[in-house]
């Protein structure tokens, strides 16, 4: 029987068929950040009153400020209501101007709006202000729900379907949706919409990454994940410059749908992996495909190895049993999915607040966008030079004190401001890379892709959260800032319960796993080494 390692061996580990489904399936992460323009780039507060046109029915010859004085009644520090009118009545102009009016009442004919950075957002094509400001908030929840539950139905999906199924039906709904949220007329519709479009968002960026995986060798293994997360750090820099030009969340939307659009259709193009194939029982397939990656490699196969290609035996998993059985890795699981879920917390909490640090959002989120870049690339390289134990550490504690340092910096200093919430952005999103490489390596093969599971799941309900911490704002600012430093300071000082698995043997069993028991490659290399120090006594 071969195994992928010497398949791989003779068809190419990273060769031209690899470079290109590789590029073919992260490129799209670029596009998807743009799904985030009508939720980040908003006024939550925009400068508005009430539409009172109905008195110009009574005087076609008012000029806008006799409109307001006669219409809008005033806040205590003497400015116009921006929430309240007078109630609407039937008299003469004469009449108005002498009794005044004195009833008030919400607006009933909408708002409008002044002094704005956008022409048209969500805030005010859906009047998201006053009563129904909380609305917002729900938006960017209702996106970061979609997202979670695209990962928890399409992950499964992949088992059953496969991977090429499963990330050629999310870029559709992605199309499909990202023109209909742009077309919505009211709230209500553009939030099933773009739940809908979060479902395909979380289910094509969990299952991209598995599908480049499965087809690159072991040498080139981490670039799936790692070009994965760079596409979307470079789409938020380039989604900051398109909002900058285009300023109508609506037309954002339809641009973002063109390129998706050409995506839709060279996926369908895209092979399914031979391993998911083989472990199905599809041997005459695997087989076909693999012929024709060695030639488009140009590698020739030897027919002696695909004779050798045989059905791969299921494995037996336990799954969530290991946990239930295992105290010392029902330790390591709960301190790394909270170290997950805190992460994904100040993450998104800083993102979806990206506005509100007093410099240019347009800036700040470019600044977002281009800090994630090195942290990714550094990731690859400290993790072999310091390990994983003190790499995580030290990147959320170090992003905790930087978001709680915040509260310290004066809040008129948006340079200062800017500058604490993208490093404490950087260490958290730095952090996030390390947790997807510790979760393979501390659980064994039974659990290992249960483990990945629920890790995505973690950071996903961690997003799903932070609008909603975010919320608390309206009480006093300092709340959220609080809450997600200390949950990342908290997760950081726990993972020092964390074991350092740096060049190590992944763990094939629970003994492994706990440290009871070395793995088998580490007792044949010690074994081959006391061999070698044994000297022949002599006859």
């Amino acid at each position: 029987m071969a195994d992928f390692g010497e398949i791989f061996q003779n068809i190419g580990e990273f060769g031209l068929f690899q470079k290109t489904i590789m590029f073919a399936l992260c490129f799209p992460n670029l596009i998807l950040s743009f799904h985030f323009a009508s939720v980040y780039f908003v006024q939550s507060d925009p400068e508005r009153h009430c539409n009172t046109d109905w008195i110009i029915g009574a005087a076609p010859n008012l000029t806008t400020e006799e409109q307001l004085n006669l219409t809008l009644p005033r806040e205590e520090d003497g400015t116009f209501s921006r929430c309240r009118m007078f109630v609407p009545v039937d008299w003469d102009i004469g009449s108005i101007r002498e009794n005044g009016l004195n009833d008030t009442t919400g607006c009933r004919n909408g708002w409008e709006y002044g002094n704005m950075l956008y022409e048209a957002t969500i805030v005010t094509d859906f009047d998201l202000v006053c009563d129904q400001a909380y609305l917002l908030g729900l938006a960017q929840t209702v996106l970061m729900a979609g997202i979670l539950i695209g990962c928890l139905l399409l992950g499964p999906f992949a088992e059953s379907f496969g991977r090429k199924r499963a990330v050629q039906i999310p870029m559709v709904l992605m199309v499909i949706f990202t023109a209909t949220t742009g077309l919505c007329p009211n709230i209500y519709l553009y939030l099933v919409s773009l739940f809908i479009l979060g479902i395909g968002y979380g289910g094509y960026r969990l299952n991209c990454v598995i599908l480049v995986t499965e087809w690159t060798g072991v040498s080139k293994r981490s670039w799936g994940a790692c070009l994965t997360q760079l596409f979307g750090a470079l789409g938020h820099c380039v989604l900051a410059v398109l909002i900058y030009f285009i300023r109508d969340w609506r037309t954002a939307q339809m641009i973002t749908c063109g390129p998706l659009a050409v995506v839709a259709i060279y996926i369908w193009f895209i092979p399914e992996s031979a391993r998911w194939l083989l472990n199905r029982g599809r041997l005459e397939e695997a087989k076909q495909l693999i012929s024709k990656v060695a030639a488009i490699n140009k590698q020739t196969l030897p027919d002696s190895l695909l004779e050798k290609i045989v059905v791969q035996e299921t494995e037996k998993r336990k799954g969530i049993v290991v946990l239930i059985q295992s105290t010392v890795l029902r330790k390591y699981f709960l301190t790394l999915i909270l170290a997950w879920f805190s992460l994904n917390v100040s993450y998104f909490c800083l993102s979806l607040n990206v506005g509100n640090f007093g410099l240019s959002i347009f800036l700040t989120q470019a600044i977002f966008g281009l800090s994630e870049l090195p942290a990714h690339l550094l990731c690859m390289w400290l993790l072999e030079a310091v390990g994983r134990k003190l790499s995580l550490v030290s990147t959320l504690l170090i992003g905790g004190f930087l978001c709680l340092s915040v509260l310290a910096a004066p809040q008129d200093n948006a340079i200062a401001v800017t500058a604490l919430a993208t490093g404490g952005r950087f260490f958290v999103n730095w952090a996030g890379s390390i947790c997807n490489v510790y979760v393979q390596e501390l659980f064994p093969t039974s659990f290992r892709q249960t483990a990945s599971g629920l890790g995505s799941i973690a950071s996903r309900a961690g997003g799903l959260l932070s609008p909603l911490l975010n919320m608390l704002a309206v009480y006093n600012w300092t709340i959220p800032v609080v809450v997600y430093s200390s949950l990342t300071l908290i997760s950081g000082a726990l993972s020092f319960l964390l074991p350092e698995t740096r060049r190590t043997e992944l763990p094939d069993s629970t003994a492994e796993a706990e440290g009871l028991k070395k793995p088998i490659l580490n007792i044949q290399l010690e074994s081959n080494k006391s061999s070698q120090n044994i000297v022949p006594t002599p006859l």
